[in-house]
């Protein structure tokens, strides 16, 4: 069975993500980060969904982003709530932007893939139903590409990563059914930016707009627990 890094933030993309490359007939080797978000709740979920996937192994490692500041996610800031999902706001990058993240999350997983021995990278980002990050656009993914191309051992010998982004052309509605036609238990996930306490989403902020909608759309039961 060949062997693929899977990106699990412990999220709805990347629980489907991981899923995808299960069914691909990969054996799946889960990382997620303790990047200095400001709660771990969805730390705790990414163990949760690697344990109901069946991950060969799941690593998380500390990548303290939290000291660069400019993002909601690692810094005091306050999280954007009950935004548009459709118009021109939805152009903007919000303050939700980790700078840097899924540049550094890649070079690790192509790092780690190389001594593996794995030929396959999975991530979860997708282009459509998104917050507007620059680094979940299909342009940055192939870019990407070749700089795992370009810039590895494996790459230049003829035997590279290939990243594959199986959710790309899929709004949440499309992932959701993908997702439960291939078993993911999302009441294992979670997707809010800032959840209160106990761990409950806050149903305003741009990703549980999302989330929830998403849900509607594919007419399935949102299992999310929301504080409201």
């Amino acid at each position: 069975m060949s062997r693929a890094v899977v990106l699990l933030s412990g999220g709805l993309d990347s629980a489907t993500a991981l899923a995808v490359a299960r069914a691909d007939g990969h054996e799946c080797h889960a990382l997620t980060f303790r990047y200095g978000q400001r709660h771990d709740v969805e730390l705790r979920a990414a163990e949760a969904v690697a344990r109901q996937l069946g991950v060969a192994q799941h690593r998380t490692m500390n990548l303290d982003l939290g000291w660069i500041g400019g993002s909601a996610l690692t810094a005091p800031l306050p999280v954007p709530k009950h935004r548009p999902l459709d118009g021109p706001a939805t152009a903007e990058i919000p303050i939700t932007y980790v700078p840097g993240r899924n540049t550094m999350f890649l070079a690790v997983a192509v790092a780690w893939a190389e001594v593996l021995g794995a030929r396959d990278v999975y991530l979860g980002i997708n282009a459509v139903d998104y917050s507007g990050y620059p680094d979940c656009r299909p342009e940055f993914l192939a870019a990407f590409q070749q700089v795992a191309r370009l810039g590895t051992r494996a790459g230049v010998e003829g035997g590279g990563v290939t990243l594959h982004a199986p959710l790309a052309g899929l709004d949440k509605a499309g992932i959701i059914r993908l997702g439960v036609s291939l078993g993911v238990d999302y009441a294992l996930t979670h997707s809010c930016y800032d959840p209160d306490a106990a761990g409950r989403a806050c149903g305003a902020c741009d990703s549980c707009q999302l989330r929830r909608r998403g849900f509607e759309r594919a007419g399935v039961p949102d299992p999310t627990v929301y504080a409201e």
